[in-house]
């Protein structure tokens, strides 16, 4: 990562094509799956198309909270507003999975991971699973500047609200054809251009965004005793943003029964779309067929449910 300084004009939020992904599966579950910090659910859609199409689950990827906005408008973005999109997102998926009487898992990928947890830990009558995919909680992993240690300080300070991170190789990624695809999208974004965000994300991080990052891990860590639900992770052994000790954290510390951890040797941070994507989806699917109803019975609860509506 790099440092760029800006001043950037306020700007207005715009409409977006789409608030996220959803499919339509048949039963036996629902899964939500939440995407990372300056993301988009795009980084989900292999895993989501792979549920779908070969569990018939339904899947849903929301959008968070001002996620393709304009940076201006992303780079103001609190915890809170994140954290309050992400459970709209789950009381809606809450909703659908009572209606058709399935069991509900709930993940995500680096800070979706995080907020997984903390809606887990919440809702722990209404989480059936959790799968967190690079959960980050230390960003402590090889590719991770020294100066980003600086931010606690710079949190106290105006500088935050100038201050941008600009992605650098290798993306997340190990996978070279899609970290050279990256770098050629990324080469072209300007600080003060973000169109493209609400499809492939951003380019930049802002150091304001960052700090509010903080906020968000520091409530994940206290809410993990909390949390009951059966719990998948997944983490690279070379991720270069968070280490394996993210992985360990989490479930030395969760209160869950239940707890598997998948360790990668052929990916990065982005788990979900990089070399074992595959891998990642298979073992994802195995979880969320443990906890899953068969199709049939799932069918008759939702035939039951619209006899008793009508």
């Amino acid at each position: 990562m790099t440092i760029e300084w800006a001043r950037l004009r306020p700007q207005r939020a715009v409409e977006l094509a789409d608030r996220g992904i959803a499919l339509r599966g048949a039963g036996g579950c629902r899964v939500m799956l939440l995407h990372g910090l300056t993301g988009c659910p795009t980084e989900l859609g292999y895993l989501a198309h792979w549920l779908r199409g070969r569990a018939r689950y339904h899947v849903t990827c929301p959008r968070l909270v001002n996620h393709g906005q304009p940076m201006a408008v992303l780079a103001r973005t609190t915890w809170r507003e994140i954290y309050a999109s992400a459970r709209e997102a789950f009381l809606d998926a809450r909703s659908a999975a009572r209606v058709e009487r399935v069991p509900l898992v709930v993940g995500g990928l680096s800070l979706g991971a995080v907020l997984s947890l903390m809606l887990a830990a919440e809702f722990p009558e209404d989480v059936d699973g959790v799968a967190c995919l690079a959960p980050t909680l230390f960003y402590d992993g090889w590719s991770v500047p020294w100066y980003h240690r600086l931010i606690p300080l710079v949190d106290y300070t105006p500088l935050k609200y100038f201050t941008y991170f600009r992605e650098s190789e290798p993306f997340g990624l190990k996978d070279e054809e899609l970290r050279a695809k990256i770098a050629a999208h990324y080469g072209k974004v300007s600080l003060r251009d973000s169109r493209g965000a609400a499809k492939s994300g951003y380019a930049h991080f802002p150091v304001r965004l960052f700090c509010e990052m903080s906020r968000v891990i520091k409530r994940c860590k206290q809410a993990l005793s909390a949390v009951s639900s059966p719990v998948l992770v997944v983490q690279a052994e070379n991720d270069d943003v968070t280490s394996p000790k993210n992985a360990k954290f989490i479930l030395a510390n969760v209160a869950a029964e239940r707890r598997e951890l998948l360790l990668l040797k052929d990916s990065y941070h982005l788990v979900s779309a990089d070399r074992e994507r595959s891998r990642v989806a298979q073992r994802l699917q195995e979880f969320c067929a443990s906890l899953a109803k068969p199709a049939s019975v799932s069918a008759q609860g939702e035939t039951g449910h619209a006899q008793a509506a009508a």
